[in-house]
């Protein structure tokens, strides 16, 4: 990863994307690794996974890292970034990505009517052994407790110890 100093042209920058250099100030597409993105998204497109269209494009990163380089939108246009792909990839891109991830189940839609948690009550009654190995005292603590699971406005049940 290349880190450079603040840039002080329009915006505050930490990191310099890979495909791009920073010369007098401004950004310029390095096209060497510019060859390597255009190849990446072509890869992708084509149905490689992201490891695979990675090694394809000869870009050494991790698959969640690649996955970041193919949701960058200053690939596409950036007040700061010229363009190294095409709008169209890119949108391409993003609709495989979402295609995928609902393929493998991985999109979650908050229905808003969710509980967020659940509701238990837990019982413990006063120990009558006491033993003087702690892990065995705290097994015996641990047998002692029973919970009690509250149902939700549903009346519908969640948790291992249903009634």
């Amino acid at each position: 990863m290349r880190v450079e100093p603040k840039g002080k042209v329009g915006e505050m920058m930490s990191h310099i994307p890979f495909g791009y250099t920073i010369q007098n100030g401004r950004a310029v597409v390095n096209e060497k690794e510019a060859i390597m993105i255009k190849k990446l998204f072509e890869v992708y497109l084509s149905g490689l996974s992201l490891t695979e269209a990675a090694q394809k494009a000869g870009i050494k990163r991790y698959h969640t890292s690649v996955a970041r380089m193919l949701a960058d939108k200053r690939y596409v246009k950036d007040k700061f970034y010229p363009p190294i792909i095409s709008k169209d990839t890119f949108e391409k891109a993003q609709l495989e990505r979402r295609r995928r991830a609902e393929a493998l189940g991985r999109i979650y839609e908050h229905k808003g009517n969710e509980k967020k948690c659940l509701n238990f009550k837990f019982h413990a009654s006063m120990p009558d052994n006491l033993y003087d190995d702690p892990f065995q005292q705290a097994e015996y603590a641990y047998s002692l407790i029973k919970s009690e699971v509250i149902l939700d406005d549903n009346q519908e049940c969640y948790g291992n110890s249903c009634p």
